[in-house]
């Protein structure tokens, strides 16, 4: 089996703060890229920032300059600084990651439970 666990969401006045962060845990070979997703109600989910296994990043336009994405190989972690926030913003955040387990040898998506980001004043 394979888990991934977000933690640090929670409500931020706008213009505020936060870091998110994922790790990956279990019967895992190897792992490519990991990434942020969110998605309000009635929206399809939407890519925030990924990494590749090498530090590649991408970044959403309406991101770009704000949101960091960052990763700890052996930890199997990434992060996700986000700064100057706007209610836009506003989401369920979801960990993704792709991901070759110790049981097969094609590449998998896990995702995680998701955790909520709410930027209000």
């Amino acid at each position: 089996q394979v888990q991934l666990v977000e933690s640090g969401g929670g409500l931020v006045q706008p213009g505020g703060s936060l870091t998110l962060s994922c790790a990956a845990s279990g019967s895992i070979r190897s792992i490519n890229a990991m990434g942020w997703y969110r998605q309000t109600p009635g929206k399809e989910r939407e890519l925030v920032a990924s990494i590749s296994s090498g530090g590649s990043t991408n970044y959403a336009d309406s991101v770009k300059g704000r949101f960091t994405i960052s990763r700890d190989n052996p930890k199997n972690a990434i992060y996700l600084q986000m700064n100057s926030l706007k209610p836009e913003d506003t989401a369920v955040y979801y960990c993704n990651a792709l991901l070759i387990p110790t049981y097969s040898l094609s590449t998998r998506s896990y995702w995680g439970q998701g955790t909520q980001v709410t930027v209000s004043s």
